[in-house]
């Protein structure tokens, strides 16, 4: 993986007529599906910019090929993705079924309500990634493959990119960076020390300071069978250990279905530890018989919940921006993580197209992704945790708030179209 981070103060003090001429204009690091996105849309607006683009990975577009973890994407995605690229498995979710197990309370989200061919769609990660990776080969865009970036050094006027390819060290010039790849800038001791030292002349966008909340929560995953399945229905079912989500992914008669099952650390190390028999028949228990018994399970992992959200998306003297995994990871309850993402990177090759590769572009960017971000994050993290806490009257008002949701069609549009299409500035 790519060791990048964001130092918002590694500033050098090295004079202009020293500094090498730029290599790029934009430089991306990560190509996920939201820097390969981002690569993809740069390559086709900045014409009139006539901007150079870079993309420096450590990996082959090749080696996620045969992932199979299911990425949750909405409409409102599809819609900015597929002049890109669209994978050819995807698996449309017509409708959304939100209901507490052992309690009452249910929501019902349909396409037809919206005059939509899909609410969203369920896809694998590998498909994404080889469908976008295509559309970004033989574009402009120059991709730096099996390289590692390390931490960046910004100057007046842009940013040094240590990277090494083959072994060989040497040092990129880049007018903006813009950090896509899957982690969180967190500040080393130099750069804390750098941060003390120098605080009286940071402004606040530039201190990286971040919103994290863990959850107390692990996520098994996997793709699951059952044997009367409703096929592209997608269920979000609420138990007193968290919420259980189910994502139709097509399969001989629409039987197969990516499961996030959330629990506290301890059952679900418990659980993974189990026989595929034993685990389906625990998962039947805890889900309810809505679609049948679940009859295989395969693709078994685990990974802790939390909330990890940087307060700004722009640092570094305005030439560093994050977008994705890089600028915020959220509880899958909503699906939400790659659709944030895709927005983030799209405003941002809005804004490079039109004001080039410039600080004004990115704090251009840094505004327009701020309502979006405001509400999505605390939405998220607001289900995440009204949802999760196995408490008796909370769940009866909860009941009361998804009952009360299919009584008032504009609190439930708004929430729909706010979870599939985000705010858009």
């Amino acid at each position: 993986m790519n060791a990048v981070s964001s130092p918002a103060d590694s500033t050098t003090s090295a004079a202009p007529a020293a500094l090498a001429p730029f290599d790029h204009d934009v430089t991306i690091v990560g190509a996920g599906p939201v820097g390969l996105a981002l690569a993809g849309w740069l390559a086709r607006r900045s014409a009139t910019q006539d901007l150079s683009i870079a993309l420096v990975d450590a990996r082959e577009p090749e080696d996620s090929a045969g992932d199979p973890r299911a990425i949750a994407v909405s409409q409102g995605s599809r819609t900015l993705v597929e002049a890109l690229a669209w994978p050819h498995d995807a698996t449309a979710i017509e409708r959304i079924h939100v209901s507490q197990r052992g309690h009452f309370g249910r929501t019902l989200i349909d396409r037809h309500d919206y005059d939509l061919p899909a609410l969203g769609y369920v896809a694998r990660y590998g498909s994404i990634v080889q469908a976008l990776a295509q559309a970004v080969r033989g574009t402009r865009v120059h991709w730096l493959h099996h390289t590692q970036a390390h931490d960046p050094v910004v100057e007046h006027d842009g940013v040094t990119l240590p990277i090494v390819s083959a072994g060989v060290e040497r040092k990129l010039r880049t007018r903006i960076l813009v950090n896509a790849e899957g982690g969180l800038y967190r500040p080393s001791a130099r750069e804390t020390e750098a941060k003390s030292a120098h605080s009286a002349d940071r402004s606040d966008t530039e201190s990286r300071t971040q919103r994290s909340r863990d959850y107390g929560q692990t996520a098994l995953v996997g793709v699951v069978t059952l044997s009367a399945p409703q096929p592209h229905v997608a269920w979000e079912r609420f138990t007193n250990e968290g919420p259980i989500a189910l994502l139709p992914m097509g399969g001989v008669r629409g039987a197969d279905y990516a499961l996030v099952w959330c629990s506290a650390p301890e059952e679900a190390e418990r659980r993974a530890q189990l026989t595929d028999a034993d685990f389906l028949a625990e998962l039947g228990t805890a889900f309810g018989a809505r679609m049948g018994r679940f009859t295989q399970i395969h693709g078994r992992a685990a990974f802790p919940l939390g909330l990890n959200a940087l307060d700004a998306l722009v640092s570094g003297q305005g030439h560093i921006a994050a977008v994705g995994n890089a600028a915020q990871t959220l509880h899958p309850v909503a699906g939400q993580g790659l659709n944030l993402g895709l927005r983030d990177a799209h405003a941002l090759a809005d804004a490079l197209a039109l004001h080039g590769a410039t600080p004004k572009a990115l704090a251009t960017f840094a505004a327009r992704r701020a309502l979006d971000r405001r509400m999505t994050i605390g939405a998220t993290d607001t289900l995440a945790r009204l949802f999760t806490v196995d408490f008796a009257p909370l769940a009866a008002l909860r009941g009361l708030a998804l009952t009360a949701l299919e009584f008032a069609p504009p609190v439930k549009t708004a929430l729909a179209r706010q979870m599939m299409f985000g705010q858009r500035i």
